[in-house]
């Protein structure tokens, strides 16, 4: 007989359902992936808020079991006052052996092996993207649980560098797990005809791009680029994404450029709604300056729907040669190259094709794979 397998605990304090954007859905998809590859034996364990336990609508608690952390972690002082003080003592009662937080920041104190997979380091590069309480938080918290983790998971290449060069993390503690992109169509997509009618997009051509509204998402100089298109040649650019303080200044750009009968400024869309305008999209743009791994370009590939993206942070790593790039600060070169790819049907066609190839090399089979092995080095 081997060695019994060790009871891991996940730390999911920080997923409030439905607003927590790209950390949810690794959670969702990698926790079933986990259980399909661990060895016999391994047990797992969800710590989670009470939003998370209101909701009911998840892997933890379905097919793992959950310990709900009493904290409502919509607020961020509660957020980390229960995963520093209320959770090691909840993780030791359960007899948790290795504790994996997956957003980042961990608790300091513990009688377990910490993993901690922190997904960028965007506090540093772009303090303003999170302000207020939020960036304080992260300035002290992310590297103190990089530093008392047995081992770090980066998403990327990218990420991983910045863990070394700004944290002082030595390189050889940090595993890089790519993230995978699964079962892309979550719900039947919102007939054309009622989205066209829905979103105001008459019959005009229609180019997506995805993401919260914040700065280094850079959708102030994708705007400024839509307007260096001329005017007749112009696609429909819509923005969904949740609001944020920043959206009124982009507001205030798409006037000043005067493209604001060629922008539509969603807000948080329904998955029929997404399907839908993922389906008339002709090209999907990504402008971002700063990306921990960049999971938005990879749902487009895997969709069929032709990438412009920046060339900056892990976007190379995720998009190898299947996407257009572009230099993000050039607003003349991201105009240059969404014109190039909407009037190039052979690019188009060609662009589809090694998306859908790229994208399959993605999967949350590898990401879990990995994680695990980051588990038995951690141990």
């Amino acid at each position: 007989m081997g060695a019994p397998q060790p009871h891991i605990g996940l730390n999911l304090i920080f997923l409030v359902p439905g607003e927590t954007g790209g950390m949810e859905v690794v959670a969702r998809e990698l926790i079933p992936a986990l259980l399909a590859a661990a060895p016999a034996g391994m047990r797992f364990t969800a710590f989670i808020n009470r939003e998370a336990a209101a909701a009911g609508d998840g892997p933890w608690g379905e097919t793992i079991p959950a310990v709900t952390v009493p904290v409502n972690a919509r607020s961020r002082v509660q957020w980390v006052l229960g995963e520093q003080s209320l959770l090691p003592a909840l993780a030791a009662r359960a007899r948790v052996q290795l504790l994996h937080s997956m957003a980042s920041t961990a608790p300091l104190w513990g009688p377990f092996t910490r993993v901690t997979t922190v997904h960028d380091l965007i506090y540093a590069h772009f303090p303003e993207a999170h302000p207020g309480i939020r960036e304080k938080g992260m300035r002290v918290l992310v590297p103190l649980a990089a530093r008392r983790s047995e081992r770090v998971i980066a998403d990327s290449g990218s990420t991983r560098d910045d863990l070394v060069s700004l944290l002082g993390i030595p390189s050889d503690r940090i595993d890089v797990v790519p993230l995978g992109v699964g079962a892309v169509q979550r719900a039947a997509p919102l007939g054309e005809r009622e989205l066209r009618s829905r979103f105001d997009l008459g019959e005009r051509r229609v180019l997506l791009s995805l993401s919260a509204k914040r700065p280094h998402k850079n959708i102030a100089a994708l705007i400024g680029a839509l307007a260096r298109i001329p005017a007749g040649e112009r696609p429909l650019l819509v923005l969904p994404g949740y609001a944020t303080w920043h959206e009124s200044e982009l507001r205030a750009r798409i006037e000043r450029a005067g493209v604001a009968a060629d922008v539509r400024l969603c807000g948080w869309v329904s998955s029929e709604e997404l399907e839908g305008l993922w389906a008339v999209a002709e090209a999907f743009v990504f402008p971002s300056l700063y990306e921990g791994f960049g999971l938005p370009v990879l749902e487009a590939m895997a969709r069929g729907v032709p990438v412009a993206c920046s060339d900056a942070s892990s976007l190379p790593e995720v998009a190898g040669k299947a996407a257009l790039m572009f230099d993000p600060r050039d607003q003349s070169q991201i105009a240059a190259a969404l014109e190039r790819l909407l009037k190039d049907r052979e690019l188009q066609g060609r662009l589809r094709a090694l998306g859908r190839a790229r994208a399959q090399l993605f999967t949350w089979e590898r990401t879990a794979r990995l994680t695990l092995e980051s588990y038995a080095r951690a141990l």
